[in-house]
């Protein structure tokens, strides 16, 4: 009998995130058929200042995706959600071109969270992030644009990264009740450096409605578009 093939995730990984490698180890399945390896580009600070935009350039995120392909990886998953505030078609274009460099497939945990959403068929959301007013704004202007309006919406206004993933389970929790109470279709804990994953499923069943954890979600997504779904 032929072994089956362990699949690999690839992982673009912001260089200041501690919380998304310990959440996706957990997320992964537990027979080892999906393993994940992770390149880093670098992002410290998260702001609507253009040094902090521009974190995110194109070129910036080919050169990691290059290390990953070394790799042989069947998937690259870019695990930020910086396009919440830059523009969806900015993880478009993204997935275009580490497709076209690498003749990888890949995906974002922003298209993740938009996909999840559409199945959902939320049309309002509670919306939990760690950032300042002017990137949630814009979060909340882009999916207005996509026609899900924002029912309630909580921010820690902090731009470091690292600050993020200090912020406990239990504090991100306290914040998803605050904005379920909307009323929401659903909840999303939308930044990657957030450890909400452990308790995304057991808020879903105490507020009555799907919690959307970025992590979560994109790792969820990952697995399906490997097979292992």
């Amino acid at each position: 009998m032929t072994a089956t093939r362990v699949k690999r995730l690839g992982m673009l990984a912001p260089s200041s995130n501690t919380v998304l490698e310990p959440e996706t180890a957990r997320l992964l399945p537990a027979d080892g058929s999906v393993t994940a390896h992770v390149s880093r580009l670098r992002v410290v600070t998260i702001s609507p200042e253009a040094d902090s935009l521009g974190q995110f350039e194109l070129g910036r995120v080919l050169a990691a995706a290059e290390l990953l392909a070394d790799a042989k990886v069947d998937l690259i998953l870019w695990n930020g959600t910086a396009a919440s505030w830059l523009g969806f078609d900015h993880d478009a274009r993204m997935v275009a071109a580490i497709e076209a460099h690498t003749g990888i497939p890949a995906t974002t945990a922003v298209l993740a969270i938009n996909a999840a959403l559409a199945r959902i068929g939320a049309r309002r959301i509670g919306l939990v992030t760690p950032y300042v007013e002017a990137l949630e704004e814009r979060i909340i202007a882009n999916y207005r644009g996509i026609g899900i309006e924002t029912a309630a919406a909580v921010r820690l206004d902090l731009t470091e990264n690292t600050a993020y993933a200090a912020v406990s389970p239990q504090e991100i929790a306290a914040m998803a009740r605050r904005v379920a109470a909307g009323p929401a279709d659903a909840v999303l804990i939308l930044c990657t450096n957030l450890a909400g994953a452990s308790v995304a499923p057991d808020l879903a069943a105490e507020l009555g409605v799907p919690v959307l954890d970025s992590v979560r979600v994109a790792v969820e997504h990952s697995l399906s578009l490997l097979g292992q779904h």
